[in-house]
């Protein structure tokens, strides 16, 4: 399962949810700042946490040094393009 993600790094408090601009970007805050790889690390422990798996199982496929990043879940959760949808849509 692959998806786009917009990430907001140095956020007062970790979010995951809501769309990026007219995209089907989902939008990921994190604490962490984008450091050394220390926001990919906190994007992926929180995107596991939303999706109920597990965080080696998040992989970032394109994007590493930017706010706009690619992460495929493998293997998907049996509910995961629902939980997609419903995520996109807690920010609207």
């Amino acid at each position: 399962m692959r998806f786009g993600v917009r990430v907001k790094p140095g956020a007062r408090r970790e979010a995951v949810g809501g769309r990026w601009g007219d995209g089907d970007a989902l939008v990921v805050a994190v604490a962490a700042a984008a450091v050394e790889g220390k926001a990919n690390e906190a994007v992926r422990r929180a995107l596991a946490a939303a999706f109920g798996v597990r965080s080696r199982d998040v992989v970032i496929v394109s994007g590493e040094r930017g706010r706009d990043k690619v992460v495929e879940i493998d293997p998907a959760p049996p509910d995961g393009p629902a939980a997609l949808v419903r995520l996109l849509a807690a920010g609207s």
